[in-house]
């Protein structure tokens, strides 16, 4: 048997993080297996599904690299075939037409609640006349397509996850409908039968969808059809044990990629919510998770988001990068911040900048403020670091560490030993300590007291042109 499964979002929002992890172990299950995934996307609720949706959702797998074998394949092509079974349901006498009205409906369970008993419907159409359904349709009623739900009956499955579940087919709220009054069909129907004719061999999905699941294998009965095996994996809470929201802040993929987060980091992050390495790594490629997922180290408990690991994970991978990659996943955030690489010296000196940088990010979003003083040559200064250059003795050092910058060529081979070399002798020929013209420099060359090594930043300023004109300005600042 092929494994075949399937990640199947709904187009009413942006691709969630519970969503991308359920695709990433969709994802590690069909690796793991040699299997195959497919992407289905569920637009049959037309008044919130939007286009927009569907594109961010798409781009997000991509974006995470969580590639697909076929699809992605959407619910609103298929509408005839969900017709046709639901007249199969209906010509076997395993679906009928329900007229109970909204308001009936209303009524009907207010007075089950009242009577302190579970919501639900009661099957009152399950064996209408000729006559009563008549006398509806002269009404005007339009009918919903209900499918009976036996009682009493135990609904069974072992979950790979959850391990063997049990339900009782009374607690399922009645006959389900399957098809709205204009014959739309409803989640329950149309999954079944994608999954039947995409030949889903695992529905790999979250515990929210628990409570489906036995309305879906009556239905997988009802078709003559073996269900697939079920794995309903834990919800991902906040740090307080919540619902992740809104206000815990990025919700959805797309977020954390504005944020600065790598695809690689974020993805192996969702592979940790719950799931954990045989050999207790964390910092993995998901080509190799692949190799020993299985559901037996999924845990039950819902898994807690932790910013704090996920942005160690975030550093970790940017470190690994080449600065080549450095700077190809850097650019972007540049020119989103208004920062110009085009006219830097040469290719080889924005791979010195970006690697200059890396040490001190986390976020991708981070590089611009940490970087700019090298790529606008308007320097803004720090309170501190106009105190610092208006100290006494340090005016006339860095006007003498300037006079003999210029007579230093930027294309001098160990550029950064002749810069070093050079500021030692004008602090030990001017009679200051080298700490205070160090200090100094950095508060001329980039405007703070603090920042990426002083000595790289200065080697890239005067291959740029800018390090000489910042040291001269600093007469200006008294």
């Amino acid at each position: 048997m092929t494994v075949r499964v399937r990640i199947a979002p709904s187009p009413t929002g942006n691709l969630h993080i519970g969503t991308a992890r359920t695709a990433v172990f969709n994802w590690l299950y069909a690796r793991r297996h040699g299997g195959r995934m497919l992407v289905r996307i569920e637009d049959t609720d037309r008044e919130r599904s939007q286009p927009r949706y569907t594109r961010n959702i798409l781009e997000g797998l991509s974006w995470l690299g969580l590639d697909w074998e076929e699809g992605p394949f959407y619910q609103t092509d298929r509408l005839d075939r969900y017709a046709e079974v639901i007249r199969e349901l209906l010509d076997r006498g395993l679906a009928y037409r329900s007229y109970t009205s909204a308001a009936e409906l209303d009524a009907m369970r207010a007075a089950q609640k009242a009577a302190g008993k579970a919501p639900r419907y009661d099957n009152c159409d399950r064996h209408l006349t000729p006559e009563q359904i008549a006398a509806y349709e002269a009404e005007g009623r339009q009918p919903v397509i209900r499918f009976k739900i036996e009682e009493p009956l135990t609904v069974s499955w072992n979950d790979r996850i959850r391990g063997d579940i049990s339900w009782n087919s009374q607690d399922l709220g009645g006959d389900m409908v399957i098809a709205k009054a204009d014959g739309q069909p409803l989640y329950n129907l149309a999954v079944v039968v994608d999954d039947i004719d995409m030949g889903i061999t695992h529905v790999i999905r979250g515990e929210d969808h628990i409570g489906n699941t036995p309305k879906q294998i009556l239905l997988y009965r009802a078709l003559d059809r073996e269900p697939p095996v079920f794995a309903h994996s834990p919800l991902i809470l906040n740090p307080e044990g919540r619902k992740l929201s809104k206000r815990d802040g990025a919700t959805s993929v797309a977020e954390f990629r504005q944020m600065g987060y790598l695809p690689e980091a974020l993805k192996n992050y969702l592979a940790l919510l719950s799931w954990s390495s045989p050999d207790g790594e964390e910092v993995f490629a998901l080509e190799d998770a692949a190799e020993v997922f299985d559901f037996d180290r999924v845990t039950k408990s819902a898994a807690r988001f932790d910013w704090d690991k996920l942005n160690w994970l975030n550093s970790q991978y940017l470190r690994q990068l080449s600065p080549a990659e450095q700077v190809e996943r850097l650019t972007p955030f540049w020119a989103a911040a208004g920062l110009a690489i085009a006219d830097v010296p040469e290719p080889q000196w924005l791979e010195e900048m970006a690697a200059l940088i890396s040490e001190g990010l986390t976020l991708l979003t981070e590089a611009a403020p940490l970087s700019r003083y090298l790529l606008q040559q308007e320097l803004l200064y720090a309170t501190d670091a106009i105190a610092q250059l208006r100290l006494p003795d340090v005016a006339p050092a860095i006007a003498r560490v300037a006079e003999a910058t210029a007579a230093i060529d930027p294309t001098t081979p160990a550029l950064g030993d002749a810069l070093k070399t050079m500021v030692g002798a004008v602090a030990k020929e001017r009679g200051v300590k080298k700490g205070l013209v160090m200090k100094s420099l950095r508060a001329a060359l980039t405007g703070s007291l603090r920042g990426p090594d002083l000595m790289a930043s200065f080697n890239l300023l005067h291959r740029r042109g800018w390090a000489i004109e910042r040291l001269q300005a600093v007469e200006t600042l008294q």
